[in-house]
């Protein structure tokens, strides 16, 4: 009998329960059940089970519309469960009381709890991420930043911190259960999982969620992408065209030149567009007044953030978000 082997002839099957919230991510849910049944194909005995809750019992609903059928609802779990709740859109409408009530009774009972995709924001507002690290799908970034002060949200895949695991949505998912079937098990089964998924890039929490910033502009310049990057970390505090071309070590009509050749617009503009990408993250996604919104994304008079923000969008950031009944995200 093999090393591998003798551990899991004496573990016990670990159980997950999967809360399947309303507006769900289909991706996120299935590539964090995909890794466990591998793992139990691994070996005669089975490492892992799972049973599917929803709120009522009913039918959970995917973002994309599609019906999921679960055992049950919130009931009382046995200590040595796992959760997962499995998040998507809308997830502040869909992290009701019952729920938020349910996970910290079942948390008391010092259970592993965790998160997939948007779902870090119900496990915040339940109070089980306090002086934790935790990560959320880059969308909602700002607006979690915004309103859980006292969790340290990081940008990477995933996190897992002694008994709360967070992952960043998408595939993010597989990475954060190798990782766990990894602790549990061992690199080979997780090679071996890996591999049957076709799966050969897995990624560490060290690894960030999106696409470097050269991937994403198409550009592949070191100046400009250091530019861009100090840009998306100073949107409370903007800098001057003149500093960020100094820090790069290069003149502004230099700057202006290389944003005109690789992005068709002036680094003033550029710098905008981000500033206000973001006002209308935090205008949809939490219920901050307009003019903490206008402050975060470092307009001073709330009158030249509205005009800059019906200049880009065509409409006004009251009108923004009045015509979104359920703005949270």
């Amino acid at each position: 009998m093999s090393p591998v082997e003798a551990t899991i002839a004496t573990t016990p099957t670990k159980n997950f329960v999967f809360l399947l919230l309303d507006q769900f991510s289909m991706i996120a849910f299935t590539s964090a059940i995909e890794p466990l049944r591998l793992a139990n194909s691994f070996n005669d005995k089975p490492l892992y089970s799972w049973t599917l809750v929803s709120e009522t019992g009913g039918t959970a609903v995917t973002s994309s519309n599609i019906e999921v059928s679960v055992s049950g609802s919130l009931g009382e779990l046995n200590r040595n469960d796992t959760i997962i709740v499995c998040g998507g859109v809308n997830i502040k409408e869909n992290t009701t009381r019952p729920v938020l009530n349910w996970l910290r009774r079942e948390a008391r009972k010092g259970m592993a709890v965790g998160g997939l995709c948007t779902a870090s924001y119900s496990l915040a507002a339940a109070g089980l991420l306090n002086n934790k690290k935790c990560t959320i799908h880059w969308e909602n970034y700002d607006s979690f930043e915004e309103e859980f002060p006292d969790v340290e949200l990081v940008k990477s895949v995933f996190t897992a911190e002694g008994n709360r695991f967070t992952s960043a949505g998408g595939t993010a998912s597989v990475d954060l259960m190798l990782k766990l079937i990894g602790d549990d098990h061992g690199p080979e089964i997780t090679n071996w999982c890996a591999d049957q998924m076709i799966y050969n890039s897995m990624r560490t929490e060290h690894d960030e969620p999106r696409l470097s910033i050269p991937t994403r502009i198409g550009v592949r310049h070191p100046k400009l992408s250091k530019v861009i990057q100090m840009m998306e970390q100073n949107i409370e505090e903007p800098i001057s065209p003149s500093n960020l071309a100094t820090d790069v070590g290069m003149s502004t009509r230099q700057l202006e030149r290389l944003f005109r050749r690789y992005l068709d617009r002036s680094p003033k503009r550029y710098y905008m567009e981000l500033r206000l990408q973001k006002a209308r993250n935090l205008l949809m996604q939490t219920d901050m007044s307009v003019i903490n919104v206008a402050l975060a994304c470092g307009f001073a008079s709330p009158s030249h953030f509205s005009k800059c923000y019906r200049t880009q969008y065509e409409t006004t950031p009251y009108r923004e978000r009045g015509a979104v009944p359920n703005r949270p995200q």
